[in-house]
């Protein structure tokens, strides 16, 4: 069979196998293909070619049936394709064979739409010559079981107000005025309003996004008996998504849940897209020297806040969403420089305040399990911190390059030991400070008040148009509510005292 017509029916899908994977060895300077490797995803699959040389590659689609086409010029197969893990990817086959005039073709015969894309890298410590071939799967999420859309909603109300407060805050500073903590507007007129009923309170739930370091291509540190970083995380955040999904009042959203890579903007861009009240990232650490032990927790440094504020700023007309509010309705392009900066400002001061604070609890129940490298929460400008809207951490579990601390990492007993130290520290901080729609916000509110009529507080809302709309006193109402001041909240509810 001439080498034209074998690639004609390979590319028809009519499988010929090992007959033309030797051939084709045209030269000495020819690229061999030592090993395939590849990782699905739920939104993409990585194959990875890793080569003794560099080599061209061309990658086309094919049509009835959908194909993706992989040629390498110069170059041949010395691996078997058939022990690829297909299972969950896009690809149901592979297929080779040597092209005319020298060079190996690669054909991936598919079960989906993709979106292709490949990119060559250079050696490293690790690899030699690599060809990634990424196919991306549009329309799908990488979060396997992202939250409900009910919720998601309530959280978009959420964010909204708590933007417009910060907005009005910071148009307030830009102007060298004081603002009162929270926004209200001018009192209604009591006679042309009627008195709205309590809404139901949402009772959300407070979503977690755990996210395990690495993965893929990318094993993290390697332990002296052989252990991968990126394993031992996947396990510990597999079992604290299970802790967090096991109480009620909270969500967890696991970043990545399978062995594949993630970018470092990509993983807090899916947290963001998840709606998470807080960004966990699990690794473990690891040293020249196999003497350093300890668990330690990172939040974002001020000099790392400060640089992604001026990244963001540079980039705020493509980043209105954030910057002004979802979907873009609080957008700040008619705004001037001063006050996006006042706001982003803002936005990252109490965004890295809160890391803070629920670091100083994660690493306490920590201590509590394990030795702590560290005694305190440091600060470090790691990409996976930088969200400006989401508190963030990054916990390093332990040393993997210690022996001892590489055997307890491996052990269940001790990563459901870290992943509860880790929970714990998470629910002190939202059992004290819970977000206003959220379940542990009613819990709260129902416990430290007798029951009574409920009014939930709308934007606009003052607490004397409050107290008029329903006849109580402005001091009783305060009274009821343990409110000292007139600082209100959208979504909060009051107890109206009977009159």
């Amino acid at each position: 069979m001439a080498i034209n017509s074998a690639l004609n029916y390979l590319a028809r899908g009519v499988s010929f196998g090992c007959v033309l994977m030797v051939a084709g060895v045209s030269s000495l300077q020819a690229a061999t293909v030592e090993s395939m490797r590849l990782w699905a995803a739920p939104d993409h699959a990585r194959l990875v070619f890793d080569l003794t040389a560099a080599a061209n590659a061309n990658v086309f689609s094919l049509e009835n049936p959908s194909r993706l086409v992989i040629d390498l010029d110069e170059s041949y197969l010395d691996t078997d394709v058939s022990t690829l893990p297909l299972d969950g990817s896009a690809i149901d086959e592979v297929r080779t064979g040597v092209r005319d005039g020298g060079g190996l073709r690669v054909v991936l015969e598919l079960n989906r739409e993709i979106s292709p894309r490949h990119f060559a890298l250079p050696p490293n410590d690790q690899y030699g010559h690599r060809l990634v071939v990424d196919l991306e799967y549009p329309g799908e999420s990488a979060v396997e079981n992202p939250i409900d859309p009910i919720e998601a909603m309530i959280r978009d109300q959420e964010i909204l107000a708590q933007r417009a407060n910060a907005q009005a805050r910071a148009q307030g500073q830009s102007q060298g005025q004081v603002v009162a903590e929270e926004v209200v507007s001018p009192a209604v007129e009591p006679t042309t309003t009627a008195v709205q009923p309590a809404q139901p309170h949402p009772q959300r739930d407070i979503i977690i996004a755990v996210d395990a370091g690495h993965g893929g291509e990318d094993p993290g540190a390697i332990g002296p008996s052989g252990t991968r970083e990126k394993d031992v995380v996947l396990e510990i955040a597999r079992r604290l998504a299970a802790e967090v999904n096991g109480t009620r009042g909270f969500k967890a959203v696991l970043i990545r849940d399978g062995d594949y890579y993630l970018g470092l903007r990509q993983r807090t861009q899916l947290a963001r897209d998840q709606k998470a009240d807080f960004f966990v990232s699990i690794h473990a650490d690891a040293f020249t020297s196999p003497r350093p032990q300890g668990s330690s927790v990172y939040a974002l440094s001020q000099r790392g806040a400060t640089s992604e504020t001026a990244q963001w700023l540079a980039d705020s007309e493509n980043r209105s969403d954030l910057i002004g509010g979802v979907d873009g309705n609080l957008s700040l392009r008619d705004k001037d420089q001063v006050l996006r900066g006042v706001l982003l400002d803002l936005t990252m001061t109490a965004t890295l305040n809160d890391s803070l604070s629920i670091g100083g609890q994660v690493l306490d129940q920590l201590g509590r399990i394990n030795r702590l490298h560290k005694s305190r929460v440091e600060q470090a400008g790691f990409m996976v911190l930088k969200s400006p809207d989401i508190p963030s951490l990054l916990i390093e579990v332990g040393f993997i390059s210690n022996p001892d601390e590489e055997r307890r990492l491996r052990d269940p007993v001790h990563q459901r030991g870290l992943s509860t130290a880790i929970f714990n520290g998470l629910r002190d901080h939202f059992e004290r400070n819970p977000p206003p729609a959220s379940l542990l916000a009613w819990q709260r509110d129902n416990q430290r008040r007798p029951s009574g009529n409920e009014y939930r507080i709308q934007s606009g809302d003052t607490l004397s148009a409050i107290a008029v709309r329903h006849g109580v006193p402005v001091n009783q109402l305060k009274q009821a509510n343990d409110i000292n001041g007139d600082v209100i909240r959208v979504g909060q509810v009051l107890r109206i005292p009977r009159s």
